[in-house]
């Protein structure tokens, strides 16, 4: 709450609402609050104010500017008369809600008022008036501002807001008369209609815990009658008449005066006064011409006075007046009964207002009770009285703990709604007795067992700070004072036995002196005041009870050891919750169910002599056996004793009112001495069943009479306990305890015997007993009604009804053929009463074994109805009534199943006889002539009519008669009493109520209908109802149909798939819903639903049921993405490269070569403009022998035979000289059409690729657009905007000539940024955070640039004419350190030679001749490259320095990951190695493997080269863009390919030919970005599932999956005739199954695991294509399907080679033991190592240290090497991260990075060596290189 000020930055302290009502619909008025501000910067106040109009509003008295905007009001969508644009309404009601909890009235405070601070003690003047909350009365807690706290204090402000309220949807119900109600009395009140209701109708903070006191002025109209004209008093002022009630106003408060209104005087004025901090939401309001009932004072003997009572009135609406005084007539004793034993009343008065129309059956509010009408009961009623009197207790004890007492959050609404219905319990008890009391909660803990099974949330869950769910707020509010409860149990028996009656008033009486802060309660200080008193640990009580969900059950089984004397107690605990969250893990961490439950356990033992003995059983574990120790010698009291006989006198002498012997009888059964039972003949009319001499003998052993298991009730638990009847019924008898008694009638209930309903029977008949309990065993007869007995249970029924009608004349009469005529009815005797009404519903459930009821019981309840006879009685015996009507329903509906599992329209009941006909004509009849009867003489609250329309819905929903609308149509329109209509509507949607004219009427009532309760039930049963329909059959299609015949023939078969089948069943039923012609077609629901939807003035619930059946009956459209304007600078797009300037060539330039890959510019000499295609990988013809690349880097032209020419390009623009020697330029990648290197394009793609990864890149992703960026005038500032995605687009489309031109342009974008937004602000820190790692990642780049340019120096010129290119051959045949001869001539050549160039997969050819030529001609480069750094000169490079790069490691490793592909790709080299003679001799046959040699070396150079990315590149042609042939590279000592040290390539260079040229090393951190048809690193996975086939694997798939038995029909092919599917090749046209699948496996019909798995997926896809979903077919493919994707992944898995794993494992070991990987060995803990927020600064998920990494890599987490790379590098940027680069941590982070990649720079040159030396078998040309990193 404090939180909530410095938020708000103000707080308030108190509110004045002054308001005039009219009522006709609308109030006016202003409100006056006074706010204490808190921040000295305050320049605005947000307010709630819904629905209200605001007409001005003044600070201080300085008028003030506002807003207001109220967001549900205003909610549009962009096509409302489509229904299918549903989700978007959902998702703008989301928003507004969101945006309104911010405040919907803005107020800007003018300039003239100021802040100004002021002494603690003077800040309460506002206005010159005192503010209460300054000086709070003793017993009022002080505010919330008056806590002590650091910080100024400010002088309060008033503002003043005047508004007015028309026709109010929320807040406020204005109740009038209309033409159906045209004697409703009009009046006003405040309503709980939504969860914002208080802003409703008045501007405030509407929030629970912002409290203030508050001061109330109301003007209504004198009386709401026109005035006579006739009668005026003296003054001329109207006289009040007799007939003329005054218009009364009640409110939260304290009524202060009623005066007169100065100007009008048929106005009066109501002042109230809340001196008690009160948030608005707990302030009401009601007005109209209320009735005042004053409840009078209780004079005791405390308080003979009666003054200290506080008031208390009661209000109703004329003409309820006798049912409210007979209503709250016992409210006076609660209100003494919680002061008395919980503390003082916490307000000064007390109201109850009974008004129409409320949405829910009671608001409480403080000092005042909204009740709806329907709780008042005339003097006549029974039912009712027991269900007013537990509501208006509630509401009183709320004002104690709810009202003045507060939850502190959300998670506590438990306790504080626990508390209020405990004390409530308490006074329930004082009134009804405390039989009532515990009965209540037995059948409440029962409810709570059932319904905590796993679905349930705990009590209170601390984590969750939104108000708990409607959906389970019924569940905590009946478990919580069962906790309660038990808790007060468990701290009884503590030490100072004080349970929760000592708590609790310490509790009230701090809330009242004021130590309880903001008197919010919490469940940690109200556990914690437990634990005072008491001085009992509750925590182990709170985790399993309140922080948990569940419940315990037990299973006890009792043995006696005659031995040791002892009873021993077999006790097993099992938690159902847990066992069905068991497999669901998110559903346990959030509904947290307790696996077990501990605690201490009573249990009571009746001993022999009666006496019963307590023991506590220590329950520790879920299974434990207990010895409980035995004290009597006696055994049980046999029948035949004197002492039993004995016995038997005294409890006749008791019966017939002897004091003194039934004071003595002690534990005497209670119907020992009923007459009837002890005459014999009696007894045989009674057909009473004794023990047999079996039953004796084993009584008389027996060593105890019974044993009570918890018999303090301290568990809400579910205990099955076994043992004897006679034990069970002993318990019944003899033990006084109602819970006892009731847990003996259940478990006897379960053993239907002739002994068990003689006991029910006498249980029901020995008025001493509860009156519950006889209900309880009246209806356990039914049980015993069964053909094994005779129907005793029955005749017993019959036998015990016959006291309520006339006796039979004969004695001996049937009673399965007597007519029942009842007496009069005299229900004086109210538990008879009860017990009579358990009687009818017990005859009417009993059936026989086809399902239907016997037709003497039916007979029986039409009698009672006809010969009802009510005219003597004082009571009303509507409720009887409807329990009859009840009873015939239930006894005309058979509870056999339909065949089919549903009731279908066309199925009649087979065994429907003339005589049920005749039956169900009577029950019909005699209803309907109840229900006219309740038409004329209305019973109470038309009850009769409603059980008579539940009646023809249970009749027509079983088929027993037509649909027929005519009975609830009239009934549904509005006129009718409120419940009789929801009854109707009932009826109405159980019928085909989605016919257009119904359809159209249903959508009326819930858009236009005034009662506000219509509206809602029919919105929510409008969904419900389409669920029963679909559930009963009324709307089916044919594959549903299918599905369930084929569901019934697995019944059984497949239980682990009833959850998936479930889904997919609703979501056929949805489907089914959506296609109906008569629903998701309906044109009439379409055309009204959004408008409906979209009404300002409907109600929130209303609106949420209308788009839960969108959501049902209609598919909803995506809702396109709002369009975003791009504003981008002007940006070229040219296709075609731009004209190149020509240069000027001197003599003989010097050739500096460029690395990498294709040129970096076509030649600007128009004599050098040919160019040389590069084609798609795979369509270039290849030499067999020539070097496979990935990298774009043209490879060195060889020796040896020709090659196929490339297919010649066109020439654009004028004509161009013919190809020299057939050589034409390579062509261009666009990217490089203004001359950027290949070396800088890459270094900026990986430039710009890192930036917008980083966090900081977000703003600068995109152009600014002004208007979704709220930058208006972003383009008169910037002039020249840039930003990440225009960089991209210009760099892919050739704009920038060189590197600095593209970091040029990040500048002025950083440079744009931190001009427009201040120092300070978000976007200048994003941008310069995106600068500064810029800068690190530029000098990088730049480093390396640098470097290589450096390390490509060309050598002499003199040394070049020695490169002679004879023939193109293969760099693997080049002989070994031998200068090549003179170039030939161009005749020597009979094909034209190419060169053989690869870009990302494809190969390009030229002839080294040409190359050669211009080599010789031109030695010197003639031109440089503008801004480029580094210089070239003929000179021989120096030795490779070591630059820290790294993304050689990663494209090495590529090349061996592609080598298996590799293989696959050589057959189609190999056709033209013919023409290649082997020069070398390593030059053998391509399948024989080859020894390492130089020639081996040289060809492992030149794949590595061009696999080197940035690292070693060679370079085509010069910088001046002339096409050079590309020289021999001298052969050099064997370097395998994969290994990536920089100093090995620095020996491979110095070992090189002093003729031949370097290649440049280009040093940078950043990726490499691929041209598009390079593999991308998703490609081996694809590879490898089109890899070749593995005929071993593909048959091991086949047998797993058919193991599984649902793969059986797909064994062999589909026969039509066989399997009931004639047209199935009809509609397959390629069948297949795995016996097929089989036989071409073994015809190698397969070739690739590709087309193994495309024929699998072949006979899924078949069955699913033929078979509907959710069909056994259907269901078996997706069972076989799991399998094989389980399977298929083994099969397809990557992972690490052994090579690989092992070391990868002794880097790992090596690197634990040095010195530098201390900081990185064990994980990060932060508790040790004292800093616990790292996991808030690294996420524990990416958290990753050496013993993490090594796990990982032992347990093959790991597929490739470039994954155990990232985890390093990961663990190294979370290092850095958290310590910063220049902390000490980040320079140990950067040296282990080093150390890291020397030492996995060096396993992979020894993986590499090894696998080139098994695996590729001579092959000249490496593999593929795909970049993974």
């Amino acid at each position: 709450m404090q939180r909530e000020h410095s938020r708000r930055g103000f707080s308030i302290s108190h509110q004045k609402v002054v308001l005039e009502i009219d009522f006709s619909g609308s109030l006016w008025g202003y409100t006056e609050i006074t706010l204490i501000p808190t921040n000295p910067n305050l320049r605005a106040i947000h307010l709630h104010s819904r629905q209200c109009t605001i007409h001005s509003v003044s600070v201080a008295s300085h008028p003030a500017d506002f807003v207001h905007h109220d967001p549900l009001a205003q909610i549009n969508i962009s096509n409302p008369q489509d229904c299918h644009t549903y989700p978007e309404l959902k998702r703008k009601i989301y928003s507004a809600l969101a945006e309104g909890d911010e405040g919907e009235l803005s107020i800007a405070i003018p300039k003239e008022v100021s802040l100004r601070q002021t002494a603690h003690a003077n800040h309460s003047i506002a206005n010159g008036r005192a503010s209460e909350a300054a000086t709070p009365e003793p017993q009022t807690p002080g505010p919330s501002f008056q806590t002590p706290a650091p910080g100024p204090e400010f002088m309060p402000i008033v503002v003043h807001i005047e508004y007015s309220l028309r026709n109010p949807v929320d807040g406020i119900q204005f109740v009038l008369p209309t033409d159906s109600y045209p004697y409703r009395v009009p009046h006003a009140y405040t309503t709980p209609s939504s969860p914002d209701a208080a802003r409703c109708w008045v501007p405030c903070i509407d929030n629970l815990w912002e409290k203030c006191t508050w001061e109330f002025e109301f003007v209504v109209p004198r009386y709401l009658e026109e005035p006579d004209p006739g009668h005026r008093g003296e003054t001329g002022d109207f006289e009040e008449t007799q007939e003329s009630t005054p218009t009364v106003v009640v409110c939260s408060g304290d009524l202060v005066e009623q005066v007169a209104h100065p100007n009008n005087s048929n106005k009066t004025i109501f002042l109230f006064s809340q001196a008690v901090l009160t948030s608005v939401q707990h302030v009401a309001f009601a007005a109209g011409p209320f009735h005042v009932h004053p409840i009078p004072t209780e004079l005791t003997s405390e308080d003979t006075s009666g003054i200290s009572q506080p008031l208390m009135h009661a209000f109703c609406l004329p003409g309820h007046e006798a049912m409210l005084h007979s209503s709250i007539s016992f409210l006076r004793s609660a209100m003494n009964f919680y002061s008395t034993e919980f503390g003082s009343y916490p307000f000064g008065s007390y109201k109850v207002v009974a008004v129409d129309e409320m949405p829910v059956q009671r608001f409480d509010s403080s000092t005042l009770s909204l009740i709806t009408v329907d709780l008042l009961h005339s003097e006549d009623a029974i039912e009712q009285v027991i269900e007013t009197r537990h509501v208006l207790s509630h509401a009183l004890a709320c004002q104690w703990m709810g009202i003045n007492i507060q939850p502190k959050t959300w998670s506590d609404t438990w306790l504080v709604n626990g508390l209020a219905l405990y004390i409530t319990g308490l006074f329930i008890r004082k009134l009804l007795g405390n039989n009532e009391y515990r009965y209540r909660l037995k059948r409440d803990m029962q409810r709570v067992v059932e319904w905590d099974n796993g679905s349930m949330p705990p009590l209170c869950q601390p984590q969750h700070h939104d108000p708990p769910d409607t959906m389970t707020l019924p569940f905590v509010n009946l478990k919580a004072p069962l906790v309660l409860h038990i808790l007060d149990r468990r701290l009884g028996k503590s030490g100072t036995s004080l349970g929760l009656p000592r708590v609790l008033p310490k509790i009230f009486l701090s809330a009242m002196s004021g130590e309880l802060q903001h008197n919010a309660l919490s469940t940690h200080s109200f556990l914690r005041t437990c634990r005072k008193v008491s001085g009992i640990d509750l925590r182990s009580f709170a985790e399993q009870w309140i922080y948990g969900s569940g419940c315990p059950a037990f299973g006890f089984s009792a043995s006696f050891n005659r031995k040791k004397m002892a009873v021993e107690i077999t006790m097993r605990q099992d938690s159902p919750a847990y066992k069905a969250l068991e497999h669901n893990e998110v559903s346990k961490l959030l509904n947290k169910p307790v696996p077990f439950f501990e605690g201490q356990m009573t249990v009571r033992i009746h001993e022999a002599d009666g006496t019963p003995y307590e023991h506590v059983l220590d329950i520790r574990s879920s299974f434990k056996r207990f010895e409980v120790p035995f004290n009597t010698k006696y055994k049980r009291i046999r029948r035949n004793t004197k002492r039993y006989l004995a016995r038997q006198a005294a409890a006749q002498a008791a019966a017939e009112g002897d004091a003194e012997a039934a004071e003595a009888m002690g534990l005497i059964d209670m119907g020992f001495g009923l007459e009837i039972w002890e005459n014999e003949k009696e007894r045989e009319n009674w057909k009473v069943a004794d023990w047999t001499e079996e039953d004796e003998q084993v009584m008389s052993g027996a060593t105890y009479e019974w044993i009570r298991m918890d018999a303090d009730f301290e568990w809400i638990a579910a205990i099955a306990f076994e043992q004897p009847d006679f034990m069970w019924v002993s318990q019944l008898q003899r033990d006084r305890d109602v819970v006892a008694q009731l847990e003996a009638v259940h478990a006897l209930s379960k053993q239907s015997t002739a002994i068990v309903s003689s006991t029910f029977t006498k249980t029901v008949l020995v008025s001493n007993y509860y009156y519950r309990i006889r209900c309880e065993a009246a209806m356990a007869l039914m049980h015993c009604a069964v053909r094994r007995l005779d129907f005793l249970g029955l005749f017993h029924l019959f036998k015990l009804f016959l006291r309520y009608c006339y006796e039979p004349e004969d004695s001996n009469q049937d009673l399965f053929a007597h007519t029942y005529v009842p007496k009069p009815n005299d229900f004086s005797d109210l538990a008879e009463y009860f017990v009579r009404k358990s009687l009818v519903h017990a005859i009417s459930q009993v059936r026989f074994e086809n399902g239907k009821t016997p037709s003497v019981v039916r007979q029986f309840l039409i009698d009672q109805l006809r010969y009802n006879d009510n005219t003597a009685n004082p009571y009303s015996d509507a409720l009887y009534i409807c329990t009859l009507i009840s009873a015939i329903a239930c006894a005309t509906v058979s509870v056999a199943p339909p065949e089919r599992g549903e009731l279908l329209r066309e199925e009649v009941p087979s065994e429907h006889t003339t005589e049920d006909a005749s039956l169900m004509k009577q029950a019909i009849d005699e209803v309907s002539r109840y229900r006219s009867m309740d038409r004329l003489i209305p019973s109470p609250k038309n009850v009769v009519t409603i059980a008579a329309l539940e009646f023809y819905l249970i009749l027509t929903t079983a088929n027993l008669v037509p649909n027929d609308l005519r009975v609830f149509f009239p009934l549904t329109r509005e006129g009718n009493y409120t419940q009789v209509r929801i009854a109707a509507f009932d009826g109405l949607f159980m019928s085909k109520w989605y016919t257009p004219a119904i359809m159209r009427y249903v959508l009326a009532v819930i858009a236009n209908d005034p009662s506000r309760v219509v509206r809602r039930h029919v919105a929510r049963c409008a969904c419900q109802s389409l669920a029963l329909l679909v559930s009963m059959g009324e709307m089916k299609n044919a594959s549903i149909k299918d599905t369930e015949s084929l569901l019934i023939e697995e019944d059984g078969s497949l239980p682990e798939k009833s959850k998936e089948a479930k889904k997919s069943e609703v979501d056929v039923m949805i489907k089914v819903l959506r296609k109906d012609r008569e629903i998701g077609k309906n044109e009439v629901l379409r055309e009204f639903l959004m408008s409906i939807a979209l009404a300002p003035d409907i109600d929130q619930e209303v609106r949420w049921g209308i788009i839960k059946l969108a959501d049902i009956v209609l598919r909803g459209v995506e809702e396109t993405p709002p369009k975003v304007t791009i504003h981008l600078p002007p940006t070229p797009v040219v296709e075609a490269p731009p004209p190149f300037p020509s240069v000027k060539l001197p003599p003989k330039p010097s050739r500096p070569l460029k690395s990498g890959g294709p040129p970096a510019r076509p030649p600007p000499v128009p004599s050098a403009a040919p160019k040389l295609r590069i084609m798609p990988g795979g369509a270039q013809p290849r030499s067999a022998d020539s070097s496979v690349t990935t990298s774009g880097v043209p490879t060195p032209p060889t020796r040896g035979a020709m090659a196929p020419p490339p297919v010649p390009t066109k020439v654009k623009g004028k004509p161009k000289p013919k190809p020299i020697n057939g050589v034409r330029a390579p062509h261009l990648p666009k990217a490089q059409s203004a001359g950027m290197s290949l070396n800088d394009l890459r270094a900026c793609r990986n430039a710009l690729k890192k930036l917008k990864m980083h966090k900081s890149a977000v703003l600068f992703m995109q152009p600014v657009d002004p208007v979704r960026d709220h930058a208006p005038n972003y383009y008169e500032v910037i002039k020249n905007p840039m930003d990440l995605s225009t960089m991209g687009a210009k760099l892919e489309a050739g704009m920038y000539k060189d590197r600095f031109a593209f970091e040029g342009d990040f500048r002025l974008m950083i440079t744009n940024a931190k001009q427009y937004n201040p120092a300070g602000t978000y976007a200048h820190t994003e941008a310069i955070s995106l600068e500064m790692f810029f800068e690190k990642l530029w000098n990088r780049i730049q480093k390396t640039l640098e470097a290589a340019s450096k390390n490509a120096e060309p050598t002499p010129a003199e040394t070049l004419p020695s490169i002679v290119v004879k023939k193109p051959t293969t760099a693997a045949s080049k002989p070994p350190v031998i200068p090549p001869p003179p170039p030939r001539a161009d005749s020597e050549v009979p094909v034209r030679p190419v060169i053989k160039l690869k870009v990302g997969g494809s190969q390009v050819k030229a002839p080294p001749q040409e190359l050669s030529k211009k080599a010789t001609e031109q030695p010197k480069a003639s031109q440089k490259p503008k801004q480029r750094k580094p210089k070239a000169f003929d000179e021989a490079p120096p030795p490779y320095v070591d630059d820290g790069s790294h993304d050689l490691l990663q494209e090495v490793i590529a090349i061996e990951r592609e080598k298996d592909e590799e293989k696959r790709t050589r057959k189609t080299k190999d056709t033209t190695r013919e023409s290649s003679p082997a020069k070398a001799s390593g030059s053998g046959p391509p399948g024989k493997r080859r020894k390492t040699s130089a020639d081996d070396d040289e060809s492992d150079i030149l794949s590595l080269a061009p696999s080197l990315s940035r690292k070693e590149k060679l370079s085509a042609p010069s910088l001046s863009g002339t096409p050079v042939a590309e020289p021999f590279i001298e052969p050099a000592p064997r370097v395998p390919v994969s290994k990536p040290k920089k100093e090995k390539l620095a020996s491979i260079r110095d070992s090189e030919s002093a003729t031949e040229p370097p290649r440049i090393s280009i040093k940078g951190k950043e990726k490499e970005v691929v041209s598009s048809s390079t593999p991308t690193p998703s490609k081996p996975r694809k590879m490898q599932v089109s890899a070749p086939l593995n005929e071993k694997k593909c048959r091991d798939i086949l047998k797993v999956i058919l193991r599984v038995p649902e793969s059986v029909i797909f064994a062999q092919p589909v026969d039509p005739e066989r399997d009931g599917c004639p047209t199935y090749y009809e509609e397959i046209k390629h069948p297949m199954d795995f016996g097929t699948m089989t036989q071409r496996l073994n015809e190698g019909k397969y070739l690739t695991m590709e087309d193994f798995q495309k024929d699998l997926e072949l006979v899924l896809s078949n069955c699913r294509k033929f078979n509907p979903p959710t069909t056994y077919p259907a269901n078996c493919a997706d069972a076989v399907e799991k399998v094989f994707k389980k399977e298929w992944a083994k099969v397809i898995e990557r992972k690490l080679s052994f090579t690989e794993k092992r070391s990868l494992q002794a880097l790992m070991t090596q690197l634990v033991k040095e010195d530098v990987s201390w900081v990185f060995r064990e994980p990060v803990d932060p508790i040790l190592l004292g800093i616990p927020t790292y996991f808030d600064v690294i996420p524990k998920k990416d958290a990753r240290d050496l013993r993490t990494i090594r796990q990982k890599l032992d347990a093959d987490k790991y597929d490739s090497v470039e994954a155990f790379e990232a985890d390093v590098d990961l663990m190294i940027r979370n290092a850095t991260t958290f310590n910063g680069a220049d902390s000490e941590v980040g320079y140990i982070a950067v040296a282990v990075h080093d150390r890291v990649k020397e030492l996995l720079g060096g396993a992979k040159v020894g993986a590499g060596t090894k696998k080139r030396k098994d695996g590729d078998k001579g092959t000249p040309q490496p593999s593929k290189k795909v970049k993974l990193g």
